[in-house]
């Protein structure tokens, strides 16, 4: 909305004017309908997975279970915030889940070979991650071979390149005790409460700023009622959260206490923060969505698209890292099957569920938290109603095609809208 008077001698001025709350809503809905369904049929699908296992299965949303989907869907989750950086080019990394795998092995046999502090190993299987990255990147844009042959063939040389790290087969065990709790451990319960607080209060902050930002600028922006609904919203969810999360999961209490959010949280959670500010807020973001939207545009634009498309390569291995640093620190060991069987596909499926397109352009880092969450949920919710994994397969499988679906369609109602 826009208000225009007329000043003496002057010309016209447009002074822009937030639009109000149920204005917003009107417009969310229009682009719902014309295609932008965004990270809605995720929400919902996750709305209703939650419902259905919670009144099939009442330990579906006790304390513990719901601790333990943190830790569950992790290193799924890790991963599947890298290929949002690929998948936003149209392209594919068939070998995340391997990479992972090698990665994590590096980290194993650096700890307990080598005897490495805990850091340098973890730096070192991130330099891992970063060298995968450059070379898959610069195989696909320099040499200009198809993403998809290029990961095929790393998805297979990494299964041996792990076997190899592990002494054909080996189980390597991880027994630092910092990277052991990075995925075993919890946040003792007021550090808990301090973390919801950053989180809430810099979102916020991150709200207000953004709409005064457009505002200055002439812009329409969000009304303060929205603003305050989202933070409503999150503090609601967060806070309800940190409260079961803090309460005592420990079936004997006296022998070991089991209290407060686990370390992965906030790992998850600052890499959340830090990569939607590069998407957001940075020139490398911006050229990533036109490098997915148009490439050749893109290219003609002046975009170093070749840099683009292995900055991306890059962080998707360097996210494989940590997510094969996590899935060890899980294990507290590494072996050949780290990072395989259903790793990539359920890491791929989180991105494209969240609302992530296959076809390049349109995503966002929080797509692969909600799609993780997704797949999490429904491996554990089907666990728990005493189903195997055939039947986890074919319902995850369902679920990732009419993710993908929608987002076909979508795409095809938005084109014709356009044409209109």
């Amino acid at each position: 909305m826009s208000k225009v008077k007329e000043l003496p001698g002057e010309a016209i001025v447009v002074a822009a004017q937030s639009p109000s709350i149920a204005h917003s809503v009107r417009a969310y809905w229009e682009r719902v309908r014309g295609g932008d369904m965004g990270a809605l049929p995720a929400v919902l699908g996750l709305v209703v997975l939650c419902t259905v296992f919670a009144l099939a299965r009442p330990a579906f949303v006790t304390s513990i279970n719901f601790a333990n989907l943190f830790t569950q869907g992790a290193n799924v989750t890790l991963i599947a915030m890298g290929l949002v950086f690929v998948l936003l080019l149209g392209e594919i990394d068939l070998s995340a889940g391997f990479a992972s795998g090698v990665c994590a092995a590096v980290l194993a046999v650096t700890l307990a070979t080598f005897g490495l502090p805990w850091y340098v190993c973890v730096l070192a299987a991130i330099a891992t991650g970063v060298l995968i990255g450059i070379v898959l990147g610069t195989l696909v844009a320099k040499v200009g071979i198809p993403s998809f042959v290029v990961t095929l063939a790393a998805f297979l040389a990494f299964q041996g390149l792990v076997l190899v790290l592990v002494n054909e087969g080996t189980n390597i065990s991880v027994r630092d005790s910092v990277i052991v709790a990075v995925a075993n451990k919890n946040l003792p319960p007021l550090l808990g409460w301090i973390l919801y607080a950053v989180c809430v209060v810099g979102f916020a902050a991150v709200q207000l700023l953004r709409a005064r930002n457009r505002s200055a600028r002439g812009l329409v922006a969000d009304p303060l009622s929205l603003i305050a609904a989202r933070v409503g919203a999150l503090a609601l969810l967060g806070g309800l959260a940190v409260y079961v999360l803090n309460l005592e999961r420990s079936r004997n209490p006296a022998l070991v206490s089991l209290t407060g959010v686990p370390i992965v949280v906030p790992v998850i959670v600052v890499l959340l923060v830090v990569w939607t500010l590069v998407l957001r807020r940075t020139a490398f973001g911006r050229h990533l969505y036109a490098v997915g939207g148009n490439t050749e545009a893109a290219r003609r634009a002046g975009i170093p698209v070749d840099r683009i498309k292995i900055a991306a390569f890059v962080i998707c291995s360097a996210m494989a890292a940590v997510g094969g640093i996590v899935a060890a620190s899980r294990a507290s060991s590494v072996d050949p099957n780290t990072g395989g069987s259903s790793v990539l596909l359920y890491a791929v499926g989180a991105a494209v569920i969240g609302g992530t397109s296959l076809f390049g352009g349109k995503g966002r880092v929080l797509d692969a938290v909600l799609g993780g969450a997704v797949v999490a949920v429904i491996e554990n919710g089907m666990g728990l109603m005493g189903y195997g994994a055939s039947v986890k397969y074919l319902v995850t499988g369902c679920v990732l095609l009419l993710a993908a679906g929608v987002d076909a369609l979508a795409r095809k109602r938005a084109a014709a809208a356009g044409l209109r």
